[in-house]
Parts: structure tokens; C-alpha cells; sequence
């Protein structure tokens, strides 16, 4: 019998088969799960080239998923001054005031929509402060940025323009450019003339950055954009990566048959332990920014148009894809956006149960909750972002949509009670990556969604491993601990099932394995 190349014991295995639930010893040969079974059972598996990791009553999990992420583009989006500490005008402005420049440009991310107190978004409110230098501010969402006259003059821009997507250039009552960028179009603008990172950084912070997340105990990400697949391939090769990286490029609306075409051709590119597998849509933008698509009107008399200006392009855009094989993620957080993706995966017919997905879903009423199981569309849930509203609901968020949208907020456990699948992410760098207090939040949601219950400790570990899988259309390889499965592992030191979910969040990561490789380790 050929020997194992890992073997794992002194462990208490969450193993989530269902055949066998629990056990205390894993073994490992090229990659894939050899044996699940005690400790006598992985004696004829061991020989002198084995590696054996005793975890001393840890528990092992299969390895945690975050299925919404942006490990790469999040590069470029997490550059400079960190802002979410920022939590009112005085300390933007004090941020800003002695930030460092970076080419002679003040760049920012992570900047709350709350920080502003209720004022519109206004490049008036930090110009004084910021000496003419050039500033993009990106504001938390990844969907707005406030920028200065200055970088408005770099980039060219002097008044309104007309974009493909649903994009605009704010301008106050009088015709004043405001430097408020609502949505991707308008943020390409000013991101063409700002300073970009060089290639060696990026290949290097690439590397830590997903170092730093199998450190949290993640063993691979849905990556909700392109990417860049020179750069993953070039470090692919290099080393292994710590993380599985399965990529989604991006279907913008003004897209045709040649574009679609591309994106088919672009599906299963790839190397060791990355891929292209997917594509992503925008169906709406976000609820603080006001481009969130919804039912009816957020109290500012925003939010009644979608992000493709012709929805049912984007339902013929996905039909195309659907007949080609190819599995879709669309952004949809208001109600009107989530109705039409489900709309437009109905009348897909019964071929697309479990093949299609809906990212975010911040407010949903009762008849779409429903839908997602009748119509086997999953559910992909970042509960981090709860924690940018209030219980009170005197957030940004929740006072746009008003008190009855805001009491359906991240409706994580009615969507698993009603029988639909729920895979859980971050989105980082819009909340931070750690797979930790992605379980910790799925199980006690934060601010607008705490009055609900959270995720059992089980569904939430369900949501980055046997639900991540099924999100991947991976269920038959990944997701959980068994013979034949993918060895992505994740040992902590608390039960992620039975352990609080405050002491989950600061749980102990002593193992991560990836694809056999031990990617991290503490002991």
C-alpha cells in the first residue's frame, strides 16, 4: 500500500459527511484525502517519508472557503491611508492632514459613508486640509470614491458624462462638481491618471496577503473579478499558492455576442491551485451610494434604476452563458435587483439548480427568501458587512431604505430555513478577510441584522465548506473531509460548532493545508 505524504492526528475532525461525521486522523497522499479513520487506522499509511502533525485535541475542519473575495484587485483597492477608523469629519480630516503621499497623490480606502454625518459626500469638506494635492478617497463599498478639484483637473474631468453602465459624476444644485464618483465608470476616470503600484510590489504584497489569509485558516477564495493572470500564474509557478483562487472576470452591461464569446473561452484558464471558472454581473450598485436597485425609491428618491440600463439585456447576456456552460455570480443587494436575477434564472429552465448565484442580497422580503430554494439559487452572504450598520438603525444604510427594508437585513438564517444553499464570505478589502469572523458574524450578526438570529455553529461552517463547495459546483471534490476529496484543511483550537461565537472569532489557527501542502503552522 502506498504510504501517505501527511498525516494528521490527535484530532477531533469535523469531517462533514455525512458517512462519517466525526474523526480523530486524516491522511494525505498527491493532494487528496487517502484515509479518514482513527489513529490504528493511519498506522500502514505512515512510512520514513511521511510527515506526521499531532494537533493535541484541536479540531479539523474542511478547509474554510471565503466565496466572495478580491485577493487581487483588492491590491490596488487597499492601497494607502486606512479610513475605517475614521468614524466622524473631525477624524477624516485629522487622517488626512498628515497622510504621506504616495506620487505625489493622497489615496485612501475603507472610508464609512456614516463618517459624514448625514452631509452629502463633498470634496468641499477636506480640500482645506489637503493642501491642492491630489486625493481618491475610496469610500468602504468599492462602489464611490471622493476625490479633489485637484484630481478631478488631472483626470480631465469637467462636468457630467453619460456612461454604458448606470455611473454618474455628482454635481450639487448649482452645477458643481461635488468630486463624489458614483460606481466603477466614473472611478476608471481618475484611477487612469492615478499612481499605480509596480509589479514587483504587487507580486510581493500578493504573496503576503494570502499568507496572511491561510494564517486565518482559509484554504481558498471566490474571486469575484478578473484578477490578473499573468501575476497569479507568475507566482503560481514560483511557489504554491496558499489558497485555492477561483476566478469570476466581469460581464459589463454594453457587452455582446464577441464579448460573451470571450468570456466562454476564458473558462478553465488556468494553473496549480487557481482558475477561471465563472462569470461575474452587476445587477445594482449599493444602498449608501444610492444605486442599490429597489422596489421603491431609498428616502433621497434614489435607487429605482438598475446597474445595466436595459435589464433584459443582462437576462440575455446570462442566457447566453447558461447555454454555454457557464456558471454565473450576480451583484444584487436591493429587492428589484434580487427579483430579476431570480426572474432571469426561472425562466432558465430546471438545468440551472445549483449553477447560478446571487452575491450579497442585503434586503430581501419574504416571497424572494422563498425563491432561492424553490429555484436552487445560491446565496452568497458577507456577514462582516453587517457591522457597518446600527441595531438602531441610525446608519447611513439603514436610514435610505427606511425602517421596514431595514428589519429584513441579511436574512442568512431564513434563507437556510427555507432550504436554500448560503455561501459565506468577506468581500475583502471591503471587510477584512479573516475566515474567522466570517463564521463569528454568520452566527451573531451585527447592527441592522442583529434583531434576527444568526447561523447555527454547524450552517455557518457549512457556508465556507460544504456550501462554498456546492457554490463552486465543487460538491463532488470539495467541502468536506473524506477519501478521494481535496486536502484542504483547517485545524483551530476551538469547536467552530459548539464554541461561542465571540471565542470563535479569536480561535486559534494552528494548521492550514492546501492541496496536501502545509500552508500554515503553529506547531
Amino acid at each position: 500500500m502506498p504510504t501517505a505524504d501527511l498525516v494528521i492526528t490527535g484530532a477531533r475532525v469535523h469531517t462533514l459527511d455525512p458517512q462519517r461525521p466525526y474523526a480523530h486522523a486524516v491522511a494525505v497522499r498527491d493532494g487528496l484525502i487517502a484515509a479518514v479513520g482513527d489513529e490504528a487506522d493511519m498506522r500502514a499509511l505512515r512510512g520514513p517519508g511521511t510527515e506526521v502533525v499531532d494537533l493535541g485535541g484541536d479540531w479539523l475542519v474542511p478547509g474554510l472557503v471565503d466565496s466572495h473575495s478580491h485577493p487581487v484587485w483588492g491590491l490596488e483597492m487597499a492601497t494607502g491611508l486606512d479610513l475605517s477608523t475614521a468614524r466622524d469629519l473631525d477624524g477624516l480630516r485629522a487622517s488626512l492632514a498628515s497622510a504621506q503621499r504616495i506620487d505625489g497623490w493622497i489615496i485612501g480606502f475603507g472610508l464609512d459613508h456614516n463618517t459624514f454625518g448625514g452631509r452629502p459626500i463633498d470634496r468641499a469638506l477636506i480640500e482645506d486640509v489637503t493642501d491642492g494635492t491630489p486625493v481618491f478617497l475610496r469610500l468602504y463599498d468599492g462602489h464611490s470614491a471622493l476625490v479633489t478639484e485637484t484630481a478631478l483637473k488631472a483626470a480631465d474631468i469637467t462636468g457630467p458624462r453619460t456612461f454604458a453602465q448606470r455611473s454618474h459624476i455628482v454635481t450639487d444644485a448649482g452645477g458643481r462638481l461635488t468630486g463624489h464618483l458614483v460606481e466603477h465608470a466614473a472611478m476608471d476616470l481618475v484611477h487612469a491618471v492615478m499612481p499605480r503600484l509596480p509589479y514587483t510590489e504587487r507580486r510581493a504584497r500578493l504573496t503576503t496577503l494570502l499568507n496572511a489569509m491561510a494564517a486565518t485558516g482559509l484554504t481558498g477564495a471566490h474571486v469575484m473579478d478578473a484578477g490578473d493572470p499573468d501575476l497569479v500564474s507568475a507566482v503560481a509557478e514560483e511557489t504554491v499558492l496558499p489558497l485555492r483562487l477561483r476566478f469570476a472576470p466581469w460581464c459589463m452591461p454594453g457587452a455582446n455576442k464577441e464579448a460573451l464569446d470571450e468570456l466562454v473561452a476564458l473558462q478553465d484558464r488556468g494553473g496549480r491551485h487557481w482558475r477561471i471558472g465563472g462569470v461575474k454581473f452587476f445587477m445594482d450598485g449599493t444602498v449608501e451610494g444610492g444605486t442599490a436597485w429597489l422596489e421603491h425609491p431609498d428616502c433621497h428618491g434614489q435607487g429605482t434604476e438598475a446597474f445595466w440600463p436595459d435589464p433584459a439585456a443582462y437576462s440575455d447576456a446570462v442566457r447566453r452563458l447558461h447555454h454555454a456552460g457557464v456558471r454565473t455570480a450576480t451583484h444584487a443587494i436591493g429587492d428589484a435587483a434580487v427579483r430579476h436575477v431570480l426572474d432571469t434564472v426561472a425562466s432558465l429552465g430546471p438545468g440551472s439548480h445549483l449553477t447560478h448565484r446571487v452575491e450579497h442580497i442585503e434586503s430581501a422580503p419574504d416571497d424572494t427568501v422563498q425563491r432561492f430554494a424553490q429555484l436552487g439559487v445560491i446565496a452568497s452572504m458577507q456577514p462582516p458587512h453587517t457591522g457597518y450598520t446600527q441595531a438602531d438603525h441610525s446608519d447611513e444604510w439603514s436610514l435610505r431604505l427606511g425602517e421596514e427594508r431595514a428589519s429584513r437585513a441579511w436574512r442568512l438564517r431564513d434563507l437556510r430555513d427555507a432550504g436554500a444553499v448560503v455561501a459565506l464570505g468577506s468581500d475583502w478589502p471591503i471587510a477584512h478577510y479573516d475566515a474567522r469572523t466570517v463564521l463569528a458574524t454568520a452566527r451573531a450578526p451585527r447592527g441592522a441584522a442583529s434583531a434576527r438570529a444568526g447561523l447555527t455553529g454547524t450552517q455557518a461552517l457549512e457556508g465556507c465548506t460544504t456550501h462554498a463547495a456546492l457554490a463552486a459546483g465543487e460538491a463532488t471534490i470539495a467541502g468536506c473531509i473524506a477519501e478521494g476529496f481535496r486536502a484542504d484543511l483547517t485545524a483551530l483550537g476551538l469547536d467552530p460548532v459548539q464554541a461561542p461565537a465571540d471565542e470563535i472569532a479569536q480561535a486559534p489557527v494552528p494548521l492550514t493545508v492546501t492541496g496536501g501542502h502545509i500552508v500554515h503552522r503553529t506547531r
